[in-house]
């Protein structure tokens, strides 16, 4: 595997690492400029030289991804006999700048409901980095052509569920779920199976305040807390849009959670 298919395989598995390039060579070297490979905590794929040069590369790497690096730094080293170097000499007489560039998890939200609304929403999401889930208990509304207008950054996943509570349980911890489905009955079904799973993020659930009243006495029949019903936004998006139609509902409603994952990666690199 290669270093650009293990970025592929990492971000599937949901798991850190970081590129690694030799961006400048001056003198001779092990590999030219543009070399590249990948450090995971466990793991590396293809090469930048061998020697001191790649197991520095590699240490500083997995450092980076101990502290929860999110900004990329450069490191130079000397390849000759009277350079300091911990992992072995290197005689090849040049000198080498190098490239770590940090490769975080994107973070993921979770589209439950694919009308008109919720392809607007998908439209704006998909040109961001993140795992975008769509899901739809109607297999119509996932078909090929139409998640091919979908051009971006974002990797999405398809889900035609007829249950589609049991995504909840497949989404990645951390997930934003955001419900908006065809049917009352399916959106209150979603919401009571998100508050029995602590894994997801934030959940956002679309509609007049109407609707969340009667959603909750029906949420509270069913044994959730006040501090359950706590975690479910209603109605999403930016306060003060009053506007109906769908594009303009999507627009609002991909600020409000883009703020929160913004503020999500704030709080992490504070911790950090």
């Amino acid at each position: 595997m290669d270093w650009h298919q293990a970025i592929g395989r990492l971000r599937e598995q949901r798991e850190p690492a970081v590129l690694v390039t030799l961006s400048e060579v001056r003198g001779h070297a092990p590999r030219h400029a543009g070399a590249k490979m990948v450090v995971s905590a466990t793991g590396v794929w293809d090469t930048v030289g061998g020697g001191n040069l790649e197991a520095t590369a590699i240490e500083r790497a997995r450092a980076m991804l101990r502290d929860g690096a999110v900004a990329p730094a450069s490191i130079s080293l000397r390849l000759n006999d009277k350079a300091p170097a911990e992992h072995g000499q290197q005689c090849c007489g040049g000198e080498v700048t190098i490239l770590l560039d940090p490769l975080p998890v994107v973070p993921a939200v979770a589209i439950f409901g694919m009308g008109h609304v919720g392809w607007e929403l998908a439209r704006v999401l998909a040109r961001h980095q993140l795992d975008l889930h769509l899901v739809d208990s109607r297999a119509g509304q996932l078909t090929d052509d139409r998640l091919a207008v979908l051009d971006g950054p974002a990797h999405v996943h398809a889900h035609h569920a007829p249950v589609p509570e049991l995504v909840l349980g497949q989404v990645p911890a951390g997930t934003h779920v955001l419900i908006m489905t065809h049917d009352h009955g399916e959106d209150a079904a979603l919401v009571d199976s998100a508050l029995r799973h602590p894994h997801l993020g934030s959940v956002g659930l679309i509609g007049s305040s109407a609707k969340w009243q009667r959603f909750r006495k029906r949420l509270m029949a069913e044994g959730h807390t006040e501090a359950d019903l706590a975690r479910i936004t209603t109605p999403i998006g930016l306060p003060g849009l009053t506007a109906k139609e769908p594009a303009v509902i999507a627009v609002s409603v991909a600020a409000a959670v883009l703020q929160q994952v913004q503020a999500e990666q704030a709080r992490e690199v504070e911790v950090r």
